[in-house]
């Protein structure tokens, strides 16, 4: 049968129960985004979306800002967590670098429908594509610093791309 998630992920061959029940793994696959079998970096993206809501709801750009430095700079500790656990260096269930870069990106915007989802479909295109620096990064900086970097910069042409726009 074909089902949304996978039988076991990594090569510790974890079950979905046990990275749900962890709370650095829960956080790590993006409260449980990442688990899915299609698109895990896009889900997780889309996981994002009600965090970066809630953020915006406290109408505190202070709030949002210490937030994502916060996600971001203990992503790579999360993210190197999930990576060990698994044994794998940045296995496609380990979807933070992407919570993170959604934050990033729509860092410094106002609410709004089309800056949330031109955000979204901007962050996913460089995240995809990788465009130079960010597939250098990805290629030769390893842990959970290199998950996270390749995303954080992603994010950040993401960013200033809408910057152009809006």
């Amino acid at each position: 049968m074909n089902t949304l998630l996978k039988p076991a992920y990594g090569n510790t061959q974890l079950t979905a129960r046990q990275i749900l029940r962890d709370p650095l793994l829960f956080l790590a696959f993006g409260f449980g985004s990442g688990l899915s079998r299609y698109m895990p970096g896009t889900m997780g993206t889309i996981a994002a979306i009600p965090l970066y809501l809630l953020l915006m709801a406290t109408d505190n750009v202070t709030v949002y800002g210490v937030a994502t430095l916060v996600a971001t700079v203990l992503g790579v500790w999360i993210c190197q967590y999930a990576a060990d656990k698994l044994a794998v260096h940045d296995f496609g269930g380990i979807v933070w670098d992407e919570v993170a870069g959604l934050l990033i990106t729509l860092l410094g915007f106002s609410f709004s429908w089309p800056v949330l989802l031109a955000g979204f479909v901007l962050f996913r295109l460089f995240d995809i594509v990788k465009p130079w620096p960010i597939r250098w990064v990805d290629k030769r900086i390893h842990g959970g610093l290199g998950i996270m970097l390749d995303d954080v910069l992603a994010a950040l042409l993401a960013n200033l791309v809408l910057h152009l726009i809006f």
